[in-house]
């Protein structure tokens, strides 16, 4: 019996040198579970059963990884109006939250001097932005709302959403769809131009700006010195905002993509003030030079040119001709600014091919 118990402990002795040479030869990670292990046995059963939660969420995960993708396969109309919603609501509530900045900064500094380009077309585009999707929002708050306006605004998605949740096809056919609707203005706006020539009493500018119309009426446009000499004709009769007449005041608005309806003058004013304000902003951050092929996309379609089909090269020639031309404009001459388009445009080719 005593034999059987040395012969015991002699195994138990060898077993725990084998251990312990074991244990020198792990690496630090080894080592520290094994003492867990030996010493500290609860925490061994923590370990364990963090390596099985951790296992159980990572099998859960693809789980719905795998599942999602189920979805998209069963209902990809659904799926593809929720990531529409998703989506478009995060950019919707990021430029909401910037635009609420600016306005702040507006009324604190009491101007645009010291905002860049992209935040002053920020501060313009938003307010429109914001009345075309409200119907969707208001609704949708409703109980059981979000059940029909978002599949109808999925449908319509140019009439009750605002670009935040269209598509860069979207956009691109969209932006063209509106350009087309403003330029069928043009020719309402050139021919209420033209039929005052006969009301402008000083004869030399009379025939300076008959001049213009001729060009205009004859398929080209005129210089930016040829439309400057006239520049006074636009600060008082027959051509200042407050001498044009009702029909001329309403295809000048839609000229801009601007509803019709009541305070006509106050809007075209405001217009004419953020466009300025937009060519100040151009020409502090360096000039057209500076602007990437989107911005010089942007900036065309703002002023009513279609540069889907223009080089860089030709969009940023016309666009030096309309900062020669707002350079010289002032609150007085605000018109002249608005009728830009007309010089500039009117005969385009690429706005020619969008309304015929």
């Amino acid at each position: 019996m005593p034999l059987y118990r040395v012969v015991t402990v002699s195994t138990l002795v060898a077993q725990c040198h084998r251990s312990s040479s074991l244990l020198l030869s792990r690496t630090h990670q080894s080592l520290s579970c094994r003492f867990i292990t030996l010493e500290n046995p609860k925490h061994a059963n923590q370990f364990k059963n963090e390596k099985l939660r951790t296992y159980i969420v990572q099998r859960y995960i693809q789980y719905v990884k795998g599942y999602t993708k189920v979805l998209e396969n069963r209902f990809p109309r659904a799926m593809q109006m929720y990531r529409v919603f998703s989506v478009g609501i995060k950019d919707f509530l990021k430029d909401l939250k910037t635009y609420i900045g600016l306005r702040i900064k507006v009324a604190r500094e009491q101007g645009f001097s010291n905002m860049s380009r992209k935040d002053i077309e920020l501060y313009q585009k938003m307010p429109s932005d914001m009345l075309r999707i409200a119907p969707v929002l208001i609704l949708s708050a409703i109980p059981f709302g979000n059940y029909v306006i978002f599949p109808l605004a999925f449908l319509k998605p140019r009439t009750l959403l605002c670009s935040h949740f269209w598509s860069i096809q979207q956009r691109s056919e969209f932006t063209t769809l509106e350009l087309t609707e403003r330029l069928r203005n043009n020719k309402p706006v050139f021919r209420a131009l033209q039929a005052k020539l006969d009301s402008i009493a000083d004869s030399d500018l009379k025939d300076k700006w008959a001049r213009v119309i001729g060009l205009l009426g004859s398929g080209v446009h005129p210089s930016v010195l040829e439309i400057l000499a006239c520049k006074q004709l636009f600060a008082k009769e027959p051509y200042s905002l407050n001498h044009l007449t009702y029909t001329h005041t309403g295809h000048l608005l839609r000229m801009y993509g601007i509803r019709r309806g009541i305070f006509r003058v106050s809007k075209l004013k405001h217009k004419a003030f953020m466009l300025l304000q937009l060519d100040r902003a151009i020409l502090r951050e360096g000039g057209v030079n500076e602007l990437s092929t989107e911005s010089l996309r942007y900036a065309c379609h703002l002023r009513g040119l279609n540069s889907s089909h223009l080089t860089n090269k030709d969009m940023r020639k016309w666009l030096e001709k309309w900062l020669s031309i707002s350079q010289h404009v002032d609150k007085s001459t605000y018109s002249l600014l608005l009728h830009s388009p007309i010089f500039l445009a009117y005969n385009h080719p690429q706005n020619w091919m969008l309304i015929y």
